[in-house]
């Protein structure tokens, strides 16, 4: 698991960064307070840091407080390494969005452990937002194909509808049926015809632009959403859908 450590002491710094290589953690290292910022502020930033109370251009407790006012789904869990003993000034510390600190100078058992504790906070929330991720493709995706379902199609066609108007454009919609889709059933059983949607569904894909959209409108129809599309650019992709060959 990724660390940052932001510290303006290169001792510190270097004690630090031992003591979490000795522990198993990748670090990433920081300076100052404005390049730790540009560290958490990217698209991949490290889970955890660990922020000096006073360092220059953008103070540990201001560099808390901006990270928790950003917009981001992923929780990165700050621990500040302070002299301050004050309780007033550890107050203030965790007011400004810490989740925990150490007292300068630190003692290596107890930054281990709570280390150890972050890390578990972090593995919970990624765990949550796995979970997020999974309930919200039931919530939108066909079960059996995993195309959009239902619900969300006529979410799309709405959406899409209302920009048509918006921005006097074009919008084509295809629908489209198995052929003896029930014979297939009826002679190979519901397993096989679960299969045959399920290709389908990846031969349509194929044939189609990436930005538009395919949902299970019920049973063996299907619907696509052509954005841009007139009348004869809609006959053209659905011939091609029609014709298309299995993916390799």
């Amino acid at each position: 698991m990724k660390v940052l450590i932001a510290d303006d002491s290169p001792t510190m710094l270097r004690l630090l960064h031992s003591s979490l290589e000795e522990w198993g953690y990748e670090v990433v290292q920081a300076q100052d307070g404005e390049q730790a910022l540009e560290i958490l502020s990217a698209d991949d930033p490290p889970p955890i840091a660990i922020l000096d109370w006073v360092m220059p251009k953008i103070t540990g407790p201001e560099l808390c407080n901006r990270v928790r006012n950003r917009k981001s789904r992923a929780y990165t869990y700050i621990l500040l390494l302070t002299a301050k003993a004050q309780h007033q000034d550890l107050i203030e510390g965790m007011g400004a969005g810490a989740d925990d600190y150490i007292i300068k100078p630190f003692d290596r058992p107890e930054m281990e452990v709570r280390l150890r504790a972050g890390r578990r906070i972090v593995d919970l929330q990624t765990e949550l937002m796995q979970m997020q991720e999974a309930l919200r493709e039931q919530a939108t995706r066909d079960s059996l194909t995993h195309c959009w379902n239902r619900f969300s199609l006529f979410d799309i066609l709405g959406r899409e509808i209302h920009r048509c108007y918006r921005e006097k454009t074009t919008l084509g919609v295809i629908m489209l049926d198995l052929d003896h889709f029930k014979w297939v059933n009826d002679t190979y059983g519901h397993v096989c015809g679960d299969e045959v949607l399920k290709q389908v569904v990846k031969r349509i894909e194929g044939a189609m632009r990436s930005y538009d959209a395919i949902g299970r409108y019920g049973g063996e129809e299907f619907i696509c959403v052509l954005a841009g599309c007139g009348e004869q650019d809609v006959r053209v992709n659905a011939e091609r859908i029609r014709a298309a060959e299995a993916p390799p």
